[in-house]
């Protein structure tokens, strides 16, 4: 096996540059740690404190307050207080808070950047990727905000008048990843407070700072007390608030299926309406037809991205016989030009896992993987940076009964199938229970409508390792999800339809 790159910086020149951006963060007032309630920023009930730490160096970053459910049920007051006066606001008024909160995001995404690699460890450039992303859905749903049209339904008897009406469901709570601690935010609270409603937002342990500075933007923006409310700390505490209370009328969560089956029991009670992304187990499919340096290029890009850690990531490389050889060099070559680091450097393109259970589990899934007849190829060791960082790694000889094949890695790992026909390549696709994203490579346009009808699964590329876009909807099939995120279906999550029937229209004109 050849050895993964070495890294472009050192970890302590890395430090260093973390030290320097962290007191350009303060001093623009970006770095906050307390809670976000009613439009003031204030200590948590219970005086605790959440540390945040680099997950490349292990340096601390902050400590946050962390919430109690007292805390909790106060910032759902304040968004219930707040709830009639922000629904009763036109579109219009809505659709320019919004704007101005994109402006800010946008105009400060170069800090923002930095304290989100800091805190969460993706590449400097993925990071500021992410910010541009996140302003986008800002800015669209600004402008949705003025579309949520109702109906007009021709009346069915004379003197009556029909009308089907969208009003916002109500007090929203959002609960976030880490993986895209800038983004999912973005994704959920815009439409939300598009739609006329109200969020209490409950951000990752992991990485909470993005949040809270995103809320001090939405502050400065003129966003009004109690319209966003960030609440964060110990999630089975602040989970059990949120989706016990009856004032709380949805729940929009991102995040693994198992706490996603969990949040929808508690939720049942109140019948509240749920939103949920879950996790994938998404297939990259090569045909014998592909253009592979496309497909190579874009298996790596969808893989590798954030170390790994992406519900949309490809997790299992289908590649058919024909071709599986020459892919496998290809690959193993460009993923072995991945340049390991610090994500502060911007040369770096893989930086560290989350902490020490995300790196467990890679080394579980190749564990099993090997044992089984697997053979690593690149790779396979974690970095000689030590602490989470992993060496890009491919796998050659996976089969279905393995681990990596049934589970989300969540790790910077590409097992590689091999298969003989379309037939074998669809049931091997589809042969999971989650159903988020898949991706395809093939030159024929037939097999590219066929396939892509017969997969399983919400979000499809085909000849693309990347597919996101705030117009298009967003979202999973099976035990991935219910709801979509993004383009117009996004903002309909957050709205109600009333149907309104007027009667009495009798009296005639004068």
């Amino acid at each position: 096996m050849t050895p993964p790159s070495s890294p472009a910086t050192s970890l302590d020149a890395a430090s260093t540059l973390v030290a320097a951006r962290l007191d350009g963060l303060r001093e623009a007032g970006l770095v906050r740690e307390d809670l976000y309630v009613d439009g003031r920023w204030r200590q948590a009930s219970n005086d605790q404190r959440l540390e945040v730490h680099d997950p490349a160096t292990g340096i601390l970053v902050g400590a946050v307050a962390t919430a109690s459910a007292e805390d909790t049920r106060e910032a759902i007051a304040a968004a219930s207080r707040a709830l009639a006066g922000w629904r009763a606001l036109p579109a219009g008024v809505r659709a320019e808070v919004l704007w101005r909160w994109q402006q800010l995001l946008t105009s400060s995404s170069e800090e923002l950047a930095a304290l989100l690699t800091i805190e969460q460890g993706k590449p400097i450039g993925e990071a500021v990727g992410e910010l541009t992303y996140s302003a986008a859905f800002l800015r669209y749903f600004a402008e949705e905000a003025r579309r949520a049209y109702g109906e007009v339904i021709p009346y069915n008897r004379p003197g009556r008048r029909l009308f089907a009406l969208r009003q916002p469901v109500g007090v929203v709570a959002a609960i976030t990843p880490w993986n895209f601690p800038a983004l999912m935010i973005a994704r959920k609270v815009a439409p939300a407070i598009a739609a006329g409603c109200t969020v209490v937002l409950k951000p990752p342990s992991e990485a909470p700072l993005s949040a809270l500075a995103l809320a001090e933007l939405a502050s400065r923006a003129g966003m009004p007390p109690g319209v966003l409310n960030v609440v964060h700390g110990d999630p089975v505490v602040v989970g059990a608030v949120l989706t016990e209370s009856p004032d709380v009328r949805m729940l929009t969560f991102t995040g693994s299926t198992e706490v996603g089956k969990l949040l929808m029991a508690q939720c049942a009670p109140t019948v509240k309406r749920v939103a949920l992304e879950l996790g994938g187990n998404a297939p990259f499919v090569v045909f014998d037809d592909a253009d592979l340096e496309a497909a190579v290029t874009g298996a790596i890009e969808s893989k590798f991205r954030n170390a790994g850690q992406t519900c949309v990531c490809s997790n299992r490389v289908l590649v058919h016989a024909k071709v599986h050889d020459e892919f496998v060099e290809r690959l193993t070559q460009g993923v072995g030009e991945l340049v390991v680091g610090h994500g502060i450097d911007p040369r770096v393109q893989v930086g560290p896992l989350i902490d020490g259970r995300a790196l467990a589990k890679v080394q579980r899934h190749l564990l099993d993987a090997t044992s089984l007849g697997a053979e690593v190829r690149r790779g396979g060791r974690p970095h000689e940076l030590g602490g989470t960082f992993f060496e890009p790694t491919v796998v050659v000889g996976a089969q279905a009964g393995m681990a990596i094949a049934r589970e989300e890695t969540f790790g910077p790992v590409a097992p590689v199938f091999r298969f003989e026909t379309e037939e074998e390549a669809l049931a091997l696709a589809n042969a999971t229970e989650s159903g988020l994203a898949a991706y395809f490579y093939t030159r024929d346009l037939g097999r590219a409508l066929r396939f892509g009808e017969a997969l399983e699964f919400g979000v499809v590329g085909v000849n693309t390792g990347s597919i996101s876009y705030e117009g298009a909807p967003f979202g999973g099939m099976k035990q991935s999800g219910l709801g979509r995120e993004g383009s117009h279906h996004g903002l309909e999550e957050f709205l109600e339809v009333k149907y309104l029937c007027v009667d009495g229209v009798t009296a005639t004109a004068r």
